[in-house]
């Protein structure tokens, strides 16, 4: 237990100080201060004090101990804050809103028909991007490639390997996810028991059943024995194959990440046909807008002609 020493006393020192949270100025002593002539504990400020700053400074030979951030700066960014709640109120925002709303219900019924098609063509534009932003999340860095030799074989044991794949039952399916980890995963647990496996990626379209192919080869480090008509790829597991620890790379999708990532390609593949189905309407109102034109354009000669 501390013991105080009553005996000797202890001058106490006044400086003039401005407080950040009181603003007033104190005497400080040893264990006590006093402001407006009451006294505190030192305690007392240190729970206001504990995770603040402390600024010393001088100005004409007045000390001033600045606690945290200073008064006016405070009282600044108190105003800044309700001018800006002031602007983003509730009912700002439904104002808004409804200023949106009206202005696209005056497009969508407009009598001219290109500002109809021009509206559309800008929100169909906006989802696009939207789009493509979405889709940028889904990108993962590939991790630089294994150097590996790749076996070299022969036609007799390409022929034999291709007849067995293609007696096999059982295969490897690649969906509307495409190329993920479950689908690595699968094909490395084929090749525990057999030295083939078959792919079978349904739906496919024209040219990306190459595209599966390289991929599948990079992931897995198979060989590509055979690629036929009804989109089905035969992959060689090699001679010295052995399973790998990590079965499923780490530079793949998940499946739900793999769906998710199918529903956005599937809309921006939609938005886009859109978009050029738009921006064809359009040409085609400036063509007959000008054939019109033309067409008044001659009648009026004629008039004229004949008068």
């Amino acid at each position: 237990m501390r013991k105080h020493n009553n005996g000797v006393s202890r001058p106490l020192l006044e400086v003039p100080c401005t407080h950040a949270l009181f603003g007033l100025p104190f005497v400080w002593g040893s264990d006590l201060f006093t402001c407006q002539g009451v006294a505190y504990r030192r305690g007392v400020l240190a729970r206001y004090m504990s995770k603040a700053s402390i600024k010393l400074e001088t100005d004409n030979d007045v000390v001033r101990f600045s606690v945290g951030k200073s008064l006016e700066g405070s009282l600044r960014e108190v105003k800044k804050d309700k001018t800006k709640r002031s602007r983003m109120s509730k009912k700002a925002k439904v104002n808004e809103l409804k200023f949106y709303r009206l202005m696209a219900r005056k497009k969508m019924n407009s009598p001219n028909p290109e500002v109809r098609i021009r509206y559309k063509l800008e929100k169909a534009k906006r989802k696009e991007a939207w789009l493509i932003e979405k889709l940028r999340k889904f990108e993962v860095p590939k991790t630089p490639a294994e150097l590996y030799d790749p076996e070299i074989l022969t036609e007799e044991e390409k022929h034999y390997l291709k007849r067995t794949g293609e007696k096999k039952k059982h295969y490897v399916p690649v969906g509307r996810r495409g190329v993920f980890g479950g689908v690595v995963l699968n094909m490395h647990l084929h090749w525990k028991k057999h030295e083939t496996v078959k792919v079978i990626c349904r739906p496919c379209k024209p040219g990306q059943l190459q595209e599966y192919a390289e991929e599948l080869t990079r992931l897995s480090k198979g060989i590509v024995i055979d690629i036929k008509h009804n989109n089905t790829i035969i992959f060689y597991r090699g001679k010295n194959y052995v399973q790998p620890n990590v079965m499923s790379p780490p530079d793949t999708l998940s499946k739900d990440k793999a769906l998710e990532k199918y529903k956005y390609l599937q809309s921006l593949e939609h938005t886009s046909q859109f978009i050029e189905k738009l921006e064809k309407e359009i040409e085609d109102c400036h063509k007959h807008l000008a054939r019109y034109k033309q067409r008044k354009k001659d009648a009026q000669q004629d008039s004229s002609i004949n008068a």
